[in-house]
């Protein structure tokens, strides 16, 4: 299936499908958002890096920041934190950049401000701009990275035959939940403590946290 300028999505959304489907869909259906500490680091560290005029020649390879990436057999676009351009012969599985001569193979770095995760919420993000990558350029790109901040490490990442098939399912759910404008229904777990829609997600819940609920429950029984 190919997708139009109108059935597009964002690709950033997919690390959100993949932590929880109805984050994703307070976020983009319903445009709810709220920080918390997390996203507040997120935004500081994003910040550093977002630089779309910034082109750098570091030894063998070229830093670029702010790519702008899409696909049509995925319907995600997005920009990328930075792609570096890596030297190679293979003029087969390559691409030329218009400043400096040669064979160059896209290298999609991710930058992220707490540790690896034990699932692929990162992942699939990485693995969609390598695929985006390759749609557009006709190439094949095994593998990425992300920096950690908290653990201040590069962890490079195979873009492996079964990520890839994680983001193409993901990007499918996502198209369908988006067209129906339903939100997908609450799927409580321990994740629920690091999203920074819980309160919005789960008023009922959240709320029963407050000082206020105990202070009215226990007025209220006192007095009745």
């Amino acid at each position: 299936m190919t997708y139009s300028d109108d059935d597009m999505l964002m690709l950033s959304g997919i690390q959100h499908f993949r932590f929880c489907p109805r984050q994703w869909a307070l976020i983009h259906i319903e445009q709810q958002w709220d920080d918390n500490r997390l996203t507040a680091e997120g935004h500081i560290l994003h910040r550093r890096v977002d630089d779309p005029f910034y082109r750098q020649k570091c030894g063998d390879f070229i830093s670029l920041r702010s790519v702008s990436v899409a696909s049509r057999q995925l319907g995600l676009y997005g920009v990328t934190d930075v792609v570096e351009l890596h030297p190679t012969d293979d003029e087969s599985n390559s691409i030329r950049h218009p400043k400096y001569p040669g064979q160059w193979l896209p290298y999609p770095v991710e930058y992220k401000h707490g540790r690896p995760k034990r699932n692929e919420v990162d992942e699939v993000q990485l693995a969609a701009q390598a695929m985006c990558l390759e749609e557009q350029y006709g190439i094949a790109i095994p593998c990425g990275a992300f920096f950690y901040a908290e653990i201040r490490q590069r962890i490079e990442v195979e873009i492996s035959n079964e990520l890839r098939n994680i983001v193409r399912e993901c990007a499918e759910k996502m198209h369908k939940i988006f067209q129906s404008g339903q939100l997908p229904p609450v799927t409580a777990g321990k994740f629920c403590d690091k999203c920074s829609l819980k309160d919005i997600c789960m008023p009922q819940i959240a709320g029963c946290t407050k000082a206020s609920y105990y202070l009215n429950k226990y007025l209220y029984e006192e007095t009745a």
